[in-house]
């Protein structure tokens, strides 16, 4: 049953890209000769991804936390990563965010096609030239008015455990004068493991904390920021996982 389950939500999961597509094409040519920043496109395509979490039928999401009242504020949200449900999670947030992702992302069809007309960001890890381009789209992000969102853990946790989070998010929060905006995210690990593509039966909340203002900063307080940051989303992370019935690794607690 299991593994039947797991195949009708991969088939409404590769349905629900193919179909939401032309609704993000359609969008997009609409809204893009005064939408600048891509707001309505991207807003369509995180609403793809919660029609597919919603219709498979195996997760039950919430998110919770600090109301953000004004949309196109932009801020550099940060989130702990901890499988790929965390974009399905992530996109029940009710505004858009731009999502620097890796370029291998980009490449697959629909999917990576649906993620440029969202006005989204690739990455090539290891690659300067790349980190830098990135780093310059995030920044015409926040220009237009839109958060970015990006995972400074740099890739998915294997454990549980919070990995050091990367200085880039920081220092484009402090360069640009956005406020850093923490997300916890906790449960999706067992939503869909690294290494595995199994979409399994699941609770998962996001939790958005109270936002860090970046005024005044200088790039000599990165490592504070950073630090202060990954402090916040690690104590929400065991308050989370505690509130689904999960250890502190993300890990179902003895009955």
């Amino acid at each position: 049953m299991d593994r039947l389950a797991n195949y009708w939500v991969w088939g409404i999961t590769v349905l629900a890209v193919l179909v939401g597509f032309w609704v993000v094409l359609a969008v997009f040519l609409v809204t893009v000769p005064f939408d600048r920043g891509r707001y309505a496109a991207g807003r369509a395509f995180r609403l793809v991804a919660v029609t597919a979490a919603r219709l498979g039928g195996r997760w039950r999401f919430r998110t919770e936390g600090v109301a953000i009242r004004d949309p196109r504020r932009p801020y550099v949200a940060v989130s702990n990563h901890e499988s790929y449900a965390d974009t399905f999670l992530l996109s029940h947030l009710p505004w858009e965010m731009k999502w620097l992702g890796k370029e291998q992302l980009f490449r697959i069809p629909f999917l990576g096609w649906m993620m440029s007309l969202a006005g989204d960001i690739p990455l090539r890890r290891g690659n300067r030239e790349s980190i830098v381009e990135a780093m310059n789209e995030c920044a015409d992000r926040l220009r237009k008015r839109v958060t970015v969102m990006i995972f400074p853990e740099g890739t998915r946790t294997p454990d549980g455990n919070l990995l050091p989070f990367k200085d880039g998010a920081f220092r484009l929060a402090i360069e640009h004068g956005a406020p850093i905006l923490p997300i916890c995210v906790a449960g999706t690990r067992r939503a869909m493991a690294k290494h595995t593509f199994k979409f399994l039966p699941t609770r998962a909340v996001a939790r958005v904390l109270e936002p860090i203002p970046t005024t005044g900063l200088t790039l000599d307080d990165v490592a504070t920021l950073k630090e202060r940051t990954r402090a916040a989303i690690a104590a929400a992370k065991v308050e989370l996982n505690r509130s689904i019935g999960l250890d502190p690794m993300g890990e179902p607690l003895p009955a």
